[in-house]
């Protein structure tokens, strides 16, 4: 069940405003670079509507009532299985690889390159000795970089949703 009354194009990030109860989908939503908020939970349904249509945004959630909403893009999640989860979300908005990693994880700000230099007091030593590029989190001061976890999460993704983040 998914109510859309816009149209977007592949490569479009969606804006998304998940359901508190969808925490680890929301997580790896923002890995693939989706603007997506998790919403707290003591926010009604109707707190979630009023918000999702001030910032335009899908509502993602596995509450049946709040599905039925009309006058709002919601797209009701039909499985409990994380994968399950990320293939259904990814399958019907059309989200490619085209954005991963470009979001912070923790705060969903956009993450910006930063200058390699300025990540050596920011990283430890081995991981600047490594690594050439770094990303920098303005919303809550992060660094990150393509370590291992990276690899470990790129992994992931490949399991969890096969040829649609193997492709070319």
């Amino acid at each position: 069940m998914y109510q859309n009354p816009g149209q977007r194009t592949r490569g479009d990030a969606p804006r998304l405003l998940v359901d508190a109860m969808l925490g680890r989908l929301a997580r790896w939503l923002r890995l693939l670079g989706c603007d997506t908020v998790l919403a707290s939970n003591d926010e009604h349904d109707a707190d979630l509507v009023r918000r999702a249509r001030a910032e335009d945004r899908i509502i993602l959630t596995r509450d049946t009532s709040l599905a039925r909403r009309r006058g709002v893009s919601v797209m009701w999640i039909a499985s409990m299985d994380l994968a399950e989860q990320l293939r259904q979300v990814v399958t019907c908005l059309g989200i490619g690889r085209e954005r991963i990693g470009t979001r912070c994880l923790m705060c969903n700000s956009s993450l910006t390159l930063l200058d390699r230099e300025a990540a050596r007091d920011r990283v430890p030593p081995y991981v600047w000795e490594t690594q050439e590029q770094f990303h920098y989190c303005p919303g809550c001061d992060r660094v990150y970089w393509a370590g291992t976890h990276w690899e470990h999460m790129r992994a992931r993704l490949v399991e969890m949703l096969g040829p649609i983040m193997d492709e070319e």
